[in-house]
């Protein structure tokens, strides 16, 4: 019996399991810009208790875990598109930033973080000399 196989089906079959859908997420979902001297990263944990959340920071890698449990095994699911266990996603970050100082909070049902950028990383002005400049430090 000769079967026929899509290469690209079973590639998007793939994807799906790994990266997830928009109706079903592998990873939590999430959103990160810089505003002024703060990098802000926010994601999305709906129904997650806060108890449930950790934070870990290991030299510039941070960390999250969340867990939404299973629903109870006894009900009749109708549809069930709200992923459930154990949820983590790691964040690689530029040692622009500072991971000492960084501040989390967790209001309905996102979690926001805001690392701030290191004082090393941040523009300064550098004076420039002339000769005459010494010139005249030295004579005054």
């Amino acid at each position: 019996m000769l079967m026929r196989t899509d290469p690209f089906r079973d590639l998007d079959r793939l994807a799906q399991q790994v990266l997830g859908t928009p109706a079903r997420p592998a990873a939590m979902p999430m959103d990160a810009w810089r505003d002024g001297d703060i990098f802000r990263v926010e994601f999305d944990l709906p129904g997650v208790s806060p108890d449930s959340i950790s934070l870990d920071v290991e030299r510039n890698v941070v960390t999250v875990r969340a867990e939404r449990p299973a629903l109870d095994g006894e009900k009749e699911m109708l549809a069930s598109q709200r992923p459930r266990g154990v949820f983590s996603r790691q964040l690689v970050l530029g040692e622009n930033l500072d991971t000492e100082n960084i501040q989390a909070s967790y209001d309905t049902g996102v979690l926001n973080l805001r690392i701030p950028v290191a004082e090393r990383a941040k523009p300064r002005k550098i004076a420039i000399t002339t000769r005459d400049d010494e010139r005249q430090a030295i004579n005054a």
